[in-house]
């Protein structure tokens, strides 16, 4: 089966440094609270600031997840661990994904009303003809697989996918059920950082990292499993 997508070595030396960029991200961010902001290394400090703000602080955090699938300034995932550390893990995934979906429920609405034009002023046109050849060879089984990815570009595929037949429906559901295990990961760690459990936050790391290279390297069987053409 040939995987347009991943065939070319910049495209695998871009996927090798999303992983090491979310890794790297964790480890400076813990670094750099622990020595900027030392009070936000304390937990119950930290919620007792967000109890103060009621509901606004989960609001503004969902908002911020949303923000961030629209215009892509933030790794999604980065901030499901802060999420995980300022709200405790299933909070914390809870809002993620609040943001996530309703994120990508408007690129996608945007895309299929705006149509290629729109998305042509986001992504390249050489690359979004790739991407139509990977959607015309594996389908929604291809898109789960690739939101499966804990450092794929997912919410490019957001734009993409506005573009294909999908339905808007099947859409979410994929992007619920492909996006949640590795917010649920970052979330629970960024709760171990909270705790002060460094070591086990920084194995957890190391693990979305292996999760990641091994969806990689078995992402064909995977959509072939999946019901995708190949």
């Amino acid at each position: 089966m040939r995987d347009d997508v991943f065939a070319s070595p910049a495209a695998r030396r871009s996927a090798a440094a999303r992983v090491l960029l979310l890794v790297g991200s964790f480890v400076v961010a813990a670094v750099a609270v622990e020595r900027f902001v030392p009070s936000a290394t304390d937990p119950e400090w930290i919620r007792s600031q967000l109890a103060g703000l009621g509901w606004y602080a989960p609001l503004a955090f969902v908002a911020l997840q949303t923000v961030q699938v629209v215009v892509a300034p933030i790794p999604g995932q980065v901030l499901g661990g802060v999420g995980g550390y300022l709200f405790g893990s299933l909070p914390g995934v809870a809002y993620s994904m609040l943001g996530v979906t309703a994120g990508s429920a408007i690129v996608f609405s945007a895309s299929r009303r705006f149509g290629r034009p729109y998305v042509e002023r986001v992504i390249e046109p050489a690359t979004l003809e790739r991407w139509d050849a990977f959607f015309d060879r594996n389908g929604a089984a291809g898109l789960f697989v690739l939101f499966l990815l804990p450092t794929f570009p997912d919410d490019l595929l957001c734009f993409v996918a506005g573009l294909s037949d999908l339905r808007a429906r099947r859409f979410l559901a994929l992007v619920i059920v492909g996006r949640t295990p590795s917010f649920l990961l970052v979330a629970y760690v960024g709760t171990r950082v909270a705790d002060g459990a460094l070591v086990r936050a920084g194995v957890l790391v190391v693990a979305l990292g292996v999760v990641s290279v091994v969806v990689y390297l078995y992402r064909r069987r995977l959509v072939l499993a999946l019901g995708g053409e190949g």
